[in-house]
Parts: C-alpha cells; sequence; structure tokens
C-alpha cells in the first residue's frame, strides 16, 4: 500500500501517532497464561513473548500462521574508503541469490513458513560518501521510507527485516555512534572481515563521517549516515507499528536502522523483539542502548535477517504452547 507521508516531516508525526496494543488482550492473555497447566513462570521468557504478542494481535489466545520477511539491498558510497573485504558489486549478485532461493535467508524463511521479499533500491546509484556529504538528499531518504512501508504485506502477523549491502556495517556504525555518542571505537567492528587495517581505516571514517554530520535530529542521522536499505528497514517497521504487526529485529545493522525510531519517537520499538545478539562487537552495546534483549546468541553475523528469521521458531513455539495448552479446569488438573 502506499505510504501516507512524503516528506520526513509527515514520518515523524506518523511516528508520533503510532497505536498502542491492545489492554484487553493484554490483560486476557495474562489472564490466561495464569491459568495454563504449568507452575507460574514455568516457560520463562515464552510467558513474556506470548502476552506481548498478544496485546499487539488484539487476541488473548493469538495464532502465528502468516510471518513476512523482507530484505533490502542497497549500496554505500562510503566503499570508496576501502572499509570492507568485499566488493560493493557483491550486493547485486546477492540479490540474484535471494531471487533464486540459494541464500541462507530464503532457507530459514523457508523453514519457518514466512514469505520471503525481495527489494533492491537504486543499486545502480550508489549513496553519497558520507565523509564527503550526505549519504543521501531528502527526496532520496523520504523514497527509501516509503520503500520499506509500501513493502509491509498488512495481512502478515509478523515482519522479519533483513539487509544486503557491502559497506552498510560502516554506515551502521555511523549512526550508532551519532545517536549514542561515545568513540568511533565503540561502534566499529570488522563487518564483512576486515583485517587489523581495514578495522582503523573504517574506525577513522566513521568518526570523520559523524564529526561532519552533527545532526541532532535522528532522521537527518539516517540521511546524513545512512543508506537506502537501513532507511527502508526503519520504514518497514515503522509501517509494521501502524498495521498492529510485531517485528523481531536482526543484527546490528538491522538494529541500527530501528535506533533511529526510537530516537525519534519514545515507545517506537515497542512492538519488536531483538532476534538475536550478533557476533559483530558492538550490537550488544546498541541493543543495551534501546534496551532489548537478544533471544538467541549463536554468534551469527551473516545479516540477511537470518538471525531474526531463525528466532520465528521461538516466538512461534511461544504462543503455540500460549494459546494451545489447556487450561487446569479443561484438563481437570488441580491447581496448587
Amino acid at each position: 500500500m502506499p505510504a501516507p507521508f512524503c516528506t520526513l516531516s509527515d514520518f515523524r508525526a506518523l511516528l508520533a501517532q503510532a497505536p498502542a496494543p491492545d489492554p484487553s488482550a493484554l490483560q486476557g492473555a495474562q489472564d490466561r497464561n495464569g491459568q495454563l497447566t504449568k507452575p507460574p513462570g514455568a516457560l520463562g521468557r515464552l510467558e513474556d513473548l506470548a502476552i506481548w504478542y498478544a496485546g499487539w494481535r488484539g487476541t488473548a489466545q493469538p495464532t502465528l500462521e502468516n510471518p513476512q520477511v523482507i530484505v533490502f539491498a542497497g549500496n554505500h558510497g562510503v566503499c570508496a574508503q576501502g572499509v570492507s573485504a568485499f566488493p560493493a558489486e557483491v550486493t547485486s549478485q546477492m540479490v540474484a541469490n535471494f531471487e533464486h532461493g540459494g541464500a541462507a535467508i530464503n532457507q530459514l524463511s523457508k523453514a519457518f513458513g514466512a514469505k520471503m521479499d525481495v527489494h533492491a533500491l537504486s543499486l545502480d546509484t550508489p549513496t553519497q560518501d558520507f565523509t564527503q556529504g550526505p549519504a543521501m538528499t531528502g527526496d532520496e531518504v523520504v523514497a527509501a521510507l516509503q520503500t520499506g512501508w509500501s513493502a509491509v504485506d498488512p495481512q502478515s502477523d509478523l515482519l522479519v527485516t533483513g539487509e544486503m549491502g557491502i559497506g552498510n556495517t560502516t554506515s551502521a556504525a555511523a549512526i550508532a555512534h551519532a545517536l549514542f555518542g561515545g568513540d568511533a571505537a565503540d561502534w566499529t567492528g570488522r563487518g564483512t572481515g576486515v583485517d587489523d587495517a581495514g578495522l582503523t581505516r573504517k574506525t577513522e571514517v566513521v568518526a570523520k563521517g559523524v564529526a561532519l554530520h552533527a545532526a541532532d535530529d535522528p532522521l537527518e542521522v539516517l540521511r546524513c549516515l545512512g543508506g537506502r536499505e537501513l532507511a527502508a528497514m526503519a520504514g518497514a517497521i515503522a509501517a509494521a507499528r501502524h498495521h498492529r504487526i510485531p517485528v523481531i529485529l536482526d543484527g546490528f545493522i538491522c538494529t541500527a536502522a530501528a535506533a533511529v525510531l526510537a530516537r525519534a519517537q519514545a515507545g517506537a520499538l515497542d512492538h519488536t523483539v531483538a532476534g538475536h545478539l550478533s557476533a559483530e562487537g558492538a550490537h550488544q552495546r546498541l541493543l543495551d542502548a534501546i534496551d532489548k534483549q537478544p533471544l538467541l546468541n549463536l554468534g551469527l553475523r551473516l545479516g540477511e535477517g537470518s538471525g531474526a528469521a531463525l528466532a520465528i521458531g521461538v516466538l512461534k513455539g511461544a504462543i503455540a504452547c500460549h494459546s494451545g495448552m489447556a487450561t487446569f479446569a479443561e484438563a481437570g488438573v488441580s491447581d496448587a
């Protein structure tokens, strides 16, 4: 569906008007959880997950049947600074791999019953090198946000956003540094596997970009330091909130995109959970900054939405137990 905004100001206003979870569904889910055939709290975080999901879906006894995985791809002008171990043409090559079903995210989407979509954003026109000027114009960042928003299927009942873009850990590190301060080295990691010299160069690039674009507005941070695929993920996550669709966040890059929303509007990520802790060094710091606890910690650092897609299984398990288990009364079991 078309995005209901044409400017960053419009988008900011939509964030401020975002819906809240259904209080009656939350209460109903909490009441049901207390009646299920298990000791209180015996399913740990699965109980919290199911109640959280129920609140956003507006029913005390939900199901999860139509998850959507969207992979956004973009190219980055900052790659000219030698920040990646791989050339920029790998982005388009991997998009072709996604489209032919050959990537890890294809297998994980299929394994957990998710519809998968791929959106390549102007791969022949990389963003500008953010050490020289803003990565995107206002029109470009709005167009990317609109692509993300429109990519979300309103009939889906869960969203995972993934990305592909050589150089995008540099962009994500710069966004995190601009949003949360500290030193550039706190946020900069090896990404696709740069060596020590490459890491030093990458850290210097992040520091230079953030110093050049001293923006207080998180959406301006996204415009000046981000990439089209990061903006599209932010747009999709915001659209999911509009449709009351829960979201599982992926790794460092996805979390950086989501953090823009969190800084732009308090509570903007209440409909999200962190799918996993990636092996990218600053991901834990970034999760701490947005107050999210990961569901999985498996040393993944692939991107694509792979860790979040894997976490669909955890959420499905939580919902299956919550909605499918018998209550003490139904099972004829004594409730201590």
